[in-house]
C-alpha cells in the first residue's frame, strides 16, 4: 500500500543549531530508502518534507515515521494518508463499450 507522509513541523528550530539531528534524519531516511519502505521524498516550496512510503498500511507508516530522529525529538510529525488507486479510466471504458 502507497502512503503519503506530508510533514509538519511542531515548534520553531534554530536549524543552524540543529545540523547534528539533520544528518541523523538523512541517514534514517537513507534507511528506509535501503529497506524498500521510503520510495520518494521531497520538499515543498515551504521546505516541508513529502514522503510517497510502501508498506503494509498507516500503522506501520507511522511506527517507521516515529523512528526518525525529528519525531522522536518532538520537532515534526506527520500526516498520513492512504493513497488508493485511480478508477476514473474505467468511466472511459464504460463510455468506449457504450458508443
Amino acid at each position: 500500500m502507497k502512503i503519503l507522509a506530508i510533514e509538519k513541523e511542531l515548534k520553531i528550530v534554530d536549524w543552524e543549531k540543529e545540523s547534528q539531528i539533520l544528518i541523523d534524519e538523512a541517514k534514517a531516511a537513507y534507511n528506509l530508502l535501503l529497506e524498500g519502505y521510503l520510495r520518494e521524498i521531497y520538499f515543498t516550496e515551504n521546505k516541508n518534507a513529502v514522503l510517497i512510503l510502501e508498506c503494509e498500511n498507516k500503522t506501520k507508516a507511522k511506527d517507521l515515521l516515529s523512528a526518525l530522529p525529528l519525531v522522536k525529538k518532538e520537532i515534526i510529525d506527520f500526516e498520513l494518508m492512504e493513497l488508493q488507486p485511480y478508477t476514473g479510466f474505467l468511466r472511459l471504458m464504460d463510455n468506449l463499450v457504450q458508443d
